[in-house]
């Protein structure tokens, strides 16, 4: 049986900082970039409140203690997105690709262009796990990296190329990131990570479903499913012709017209 609080609820509590965390981000990344130092500080010190937060809900298996590792984790993400959406952490190439580039070189240049950022995240992800590797609550960890796992799903698929590559809060400076993007076509790459975040997002809602009722691993669970959901459907999104502005327009300091070449996305959402 559906459960207020062990499922409607952290469903609500995660789709809602997903969407306010993202407008927020999309905000603050396509302000004057006068204004990034003090964006970046103010994320730094959220990303070490929320490495805090982990940590110091690591040893509690309580409803509350996996909420604030949730959360923790969440703002170390942010963290990162804001670094790298403003540009101070990307990659060592900060150029259009060359337009003879393909095959491996395509890659390689693509890969230079975002470098920073991921090996950021990967190492983020290695510090999370060793530190909550034989804690009881390791909700945190796991969080991070399924974004990451997200993440790196959909810059690959970007990269191949997809029907919709749409995204209106790109921040102009990082419009150079549209070049890398492949045509627009439906790949087996597409279909077979979507089909994989559903059968994700499945799971782990049965897991929620059949977990002990008011427990926090039906709580953990219904975190977790969520946030795959929504992986999903940023995933279904790719092949749909919606556009990020009629989500987050509100958000932008001067809401962007809808541009008419179709590869001017690059992230979409807090995954």
């Amino acid at each position: 049986m559906v459960s207020w609080s062990g499922h409607v609820l952290p469903v609500i509590v995660t789709v809602a900082i997903w969407f306010f965390a993202t407008g927020l981000i999309a905000w603050l990344d396509n302000r004057d970039r006068a204004t990034f130092p003090r964006s970046l500080a103010l994320g730094g010190l959220a990303g070490v409140a929320g490495l805090v937060a982990i940590l110091a809900a690591a040893q509690s298996v309580s409803v509350g203690a996996v909420y604030l590792s949730f959360v923790g984790a969440l703002l170390v993400w942010s963290w990162h997105e804001l670094a790298f959406l403003t540009g101070a952490v990307a990659g060592p190439r900060r150029t259009p690709c060359p337009p003879d580039a393909s095959g491996l070189g395509r890659f390689a240049h693509a890969s230079a262009a975002v470098l920073h950022h991921e090996i950021a995240l990967a190492l983020t992800a290695l510090l999370l796990i060793a530190l909550t590797w034989s804690a009881p609550n390791q909700i945190g960890a796991i969080v991070f990296v399924l974004l990451f796992a997200l993440r790196l799903s959909a810059k690959l698929n970007m990269f191949l190329g997809v029907p919709n590559a749409s995204t209106d809060i790109l921040p102009p400076h990082l419009g150079y990131l549209t070049s890398y993007f492949g045509p627009n076509r439906f790949t087996l790459l597409l279909a077979a990570t979507l089909a994989a975040n559903v059968a994700l997002a499945a799971w782990l809602g049965w897991q929620a479903m059949t977990a002990e009722a008011g427990s926090a691993q039906m709580v953990g669970a219904s975190l977790l499913f969520a946030l795959a959901a929504l992986g999903a459907i940023e995933h279904l999104f790719f092949a749909l012709p919606l556009r990020d502005g009629a989500l987050w327009g509100w958000a932008l300091p001067t809401r962007k017209s809808a541009a008419t070449n179709p590869n001017t996305a690059f992230e979409n959402g807090v995954t």
